[in-house]
């Protein structure tokens, strides 16, 4: 059995003083590909971040797309959509812990590639991960070590306003 090359390593700091197009996450001096440039992927996404934008002043909440998140000193995921606490104070790569992070699943990539992901927001802190399938329209909450399907219903945040009609948000795809 042929050994596999080691990936190339990089330094924290050439990471964060690169360009990517697009961006990519880093995990233990290691570049990974992410989701993207499908217009299901990105008609979700787009609705997401609309969706908690338009709540901003009743949730309070601060909602944007593709930003860094340091989930460890030497760990830096970019969620499709992060939420963070209207107090939380800006700054040029999330460091704090998200509210709420939102995955929009690519059809090439597996559900168990996305909790792996989802894991890093978990130990950094976040209460919990949404993954969204527009494929199969279904919503996957992780929480702790548990994941739960949603096919339909409404999704909500424990101890916020935040909460999602699934119906409402999967319509999009119809247009």
């Amino acid at each position: 059995m042929a050994a596999t090359a080691p990936a190339h390593v990089i330094p924290v700091s050439e990471y964060l003083g690169a360009l990517y197009h697009p961006d990519m996450d880093y995990v233990d001096g290691v570049l990974e590909e992410r989701n993207l440039g499908e217009v299901d992927h990105a008609d979700l996404q787009s609705e997401l971040v609309t969706f908690f934008r338009i709540r901003t002043d009743l949730w309070q909440v601060r909602a944007f797309t593709e930003a860094r998140v340091q989930v460890a000193p030497n760990r830096f995921r970019i969620p499709d959509v992060c939420v963070m606490p209207s107090t939380w104070k800006r700054t040029r790569i999330v460091r704090e812990a998200p509210l709420l992070c939102l995955e929009v699943k690519s059809p090439e990539f597996t559900l168990k590639r996305e909790c792996s992901r989802a894991k890093d927001y978990l130990q950094m802190g976040v209460p919990e991960v949404w993954i969204f399938d527009p494929e199969s329209r279904t919503a996957y909450v992780m929480r702790g070590e548990t994941i739960t399907e949603h096919r339909e219903g409404t999704l909500r945040l424990a101890g916020t306003a935040i909460e999602i009609v699934l119906a409402d948000l999967f319509r999009v795809l119809d247009l």
